[in-house]
């Protein structure tokens, strides 16, 4: 076995094309990652109903990091561990989203709702992330300065139109280094690709932090390697460079 044990994929972005498909290329890559005994993961922003679809497509057991670290599951419908958003922030980033007519969207243990299809009553749903999108960037940095005012919640995006939020300490680091201990290994035995800022925590925690070529330039930033887009089976090159073919990569 070489130097790593994890991989951990964003979806969107990062694993999926642009049709949000798993290409042949990264299913075969991933298989063959699996039979050398190294463990991959979906690591996403989603949450798990809409992640589950590709578990079973790709036939996956393992576990699964979603919402931005809010919820991580031991295997598909095993929760391991829920973070919860205090329903006094839900109300506030709420008020924010229609004071500055955003696109907002949350995830919530029993799904999501939207602007559309909002809760009837706010109090009743177990929230897990929330979300602003907008195109007029003047908004979302006043939005971005607010919730940062408030210094209790995870500010990231999977999009540079939008704002991701999650409870302090929450991320996708945080949902990986629980899986880490469930499968007694280190940080430094994982690689993390992804193409957001969402994925920035990751990436900076893994042993390999991986920047999609797709990837926003903070992320590129930050990133140990920039491997090719989503779209150009990103994620199999890097599978077949550092898990299969260690010794005929250049060592980092």
């Amino acid at each position: 076995m070489g130097q790593y044990k994890l991989v951990a994929l964003d979806m969107d972005g990062t694993l999926l094309t642009e049709e949000k498909t798993v290409s042949d290329a990264n299913r075969e890559a991933i298989y063959a990652a699996l039979d050398a005994g190294v463990t991959v993961i979906f690591s996403t922003g989603r949450g798990v109903q809409t992640a589950l679809p590709y578990a079973v497509e790709l036939e996956l057991q393992t576990p699964i990091v979603s919402v931005n670290g809010s919820e991580v599951w031991k295997a598909p419908n095993q929760l391991l561990k829920r973070t919860l958003l205090d329903l006094d922030l839900v109300q506030r980033m709420y008020d924010l989203a229609i004071e500055h007519d955003t696109w907002y969207w949350a995830y919530s243990v029993e799904g999501m709702y939207n602007r559309d299809k909002w809760a009837d009553d706010i109090t009743k749903p177990e929230w897990l992330k929330f979300g602003f999108y907008t195109e007029n960037n003047e908004s979302l940095e006043i939005i971005r300065g607010e919730l940062a005012s408030w210094g209790v919640l995870e500010i990231t995006n999977s999009h540079p139109n939008n704002l991701e939020l999650n409870p302090k300490g929450v991320s996708k680091a945080s949902g990986i280094e629980e899986v880490c201990k469930l499968l007694g290994i280190q940080m430094s035995e994982v690689i993390a690709m992804g193409d957001s800022e969402n994925d920035i925590a990751m990436i900076r925690a893994a042993g390999l932090g991986v920047a999609m070529g797709n990837a926003q330039e903070g992320v590129k930033r930050i990133a140990d390697l920039i491997t090719v887009t989503n779209e150009e089976d990103g994620v199999a090159k890097v599978i077949q460079e550092y898990v299969l073919n260690p010794s005929a990569s250049t060592k980092l």
